[in-house]
């Protein structure tokens, strides 16, 4: 049977046309999907900047199933939903990011860092520590460690936060972390054995040599342990290293001044001090040395010359006779009450005010940022 060419010179040209227009089709719906995704992306953005996060965040979903490959679309989508507070939707966005083959090293990190934070804020701590853990040596690590360091504060694992502090010192950006160790191990030293804990404080006072607390505390076992001169003479040490910290200083150094009969030469050194500057701490450190009440009263009245205070002014009264003494009751108790909020500590970082002094602010967490002073010398 002879092959008949005719079917050969049909069928190359119907090959031909049929492979055009399968073509023709293929870019028609590439153009319509890359028409659809921009167009579904900018909506998104448009409603975001309007403040309208329901409808940016169906624009997102339309735009990621249009569009399922784009990394960047996921991320917008995972951080919008951690907004909301939509945490386990962000959490599956996340994890469907971090199991794709083809995403790059970059992104992967990224998705990373943005599923710890995704875990932070919702308060799974122990999935955050994790995928914190997993971004060592990447580019987030620094800000991994960061947020370590809050968790493991947030948990009271001071051993594993000083672990963290000792890192970020190590950095080159991350600021100085000296005092938070020191802070660490003086909070790992209140839950220790007598000797446990001297061998912690004399760490944070040699990790944090201008830091008060760690001689504060040294001094406080000394007493404890029945040696009143070896805490005056830490006290003192103190005193002279940090001078600002002085007010926080007062009340141990005159008790172990009088446990050790060293008055006078407590006396003679808050006397300089406040010659330096006024404070009402080491005012009162002074009327407590005083052994004569008339000459403790005295006291106040000179500071009122120098210093408008109103609890020096409460304190002088309190031991006054009135002309009127029935009255004297009833106009010390309205004073104490007036003076009561300007006793107070003020934190500098977020302006909780408490009665006593505190190392971390129990409002905002930061460290050290409550002054010595109280809040009527500020």
């Amino acid at each position: 049977m002879d092959f008949d060419l005719t079917w050969l010179l049909w069928g190359l040209p119907i090959a031909f046309a049929l492979g055009w227009f399968a073509s023709r089709l293929d870019l028609r719906q590439l153009r319509i999907e890359n028409r659809l995704a921009p167009k579904a992306y900018f909506r998104g953005l448009n409603f975001l900047l309007n403040e309208q996060q329901d409808q940016a965040i169906d624009a997102f979903i339309e735009a990621v199933q249009n569009d399922p490959d784009t990394s960047e679309l996921h991320f917008a989508l995972g951080n919008l939903f951690r907004r909301r507070g939509e945490y386990e939707r962000a959490v599956r966005v996340h994890e469907h990011l971090l199991s794709r083959a083809d995403l790059s090293r970059a992104d992967r990190q990224r998705a990373q860092h943005a599923l710890a934070l995704d875990y932070l804020k919702a308060g799974l701590l122990d999935r955050a520590e994790e995928a914190l853990r997993k971004l060592e040596g990447s580019a987030y690590e620094e800000q991994a460690l960061l947020a370590l360091l809050a968790i493991y504060e947030r948990s009271r694992d001071w051993v594993l936060a000083c672990e963290i502090a000792r890192k970020l010192d190590a950095g080159a950006s991350a600021g100085q972390f000296a005092g938070r160790q020191s802070h660490y191990l003086c909070e790992q030293a209140s839950a220790a054995a007598p000797a446990q804990a001297e061998q912690l404080l004399q760490k944070a006072l040699k990790t944090a040599p201008s830091s008060p607390r760690p001689r504060m505390e040294l001094a406080a076992l000394r007493r404890k342990a029945g040696d009143a001169r070896g805490a005056f003479d830490l006290l003192v040490e103190a005193a002279e290293t940090m001078p600002a910290a002085l007010p926080l200083l007062v009340k141990p150094l005159v008790e172990s001044a009088i446990a050790s009969g060293r008055q006078d030469d407590a006396r003679r050194m808050l006397e300089a001090a406040y010659e330096q500057l006024p404070s009402l701490d080491v005012l009162d450190g002074l009327t407590a040395l005083d052994s004569d009440p008339e000459a403790a009263r005295a006291r106040y009245v000179r500071h009122l010359k120098r210093e408008p205070s109103l609890v020096a002014a409460a304190k002088w009264i309190a031991g006054e006779k009135l002309e009127h003494e029935q009255f004297h009751p009833d106009v010390q108790r309205a004073l104490d009450q007036a003076v009561k909020p300007l006793t107070r500590y003020r934190c500098a970082a977020c302006g909780f005010e408490a009665k006593q002094h505190f190392w971390q602010c129990p409002g905002c967490q930061a460290w050290d940022s409550y002054p010595a002073r109280r809040v009527e010398e500020l």
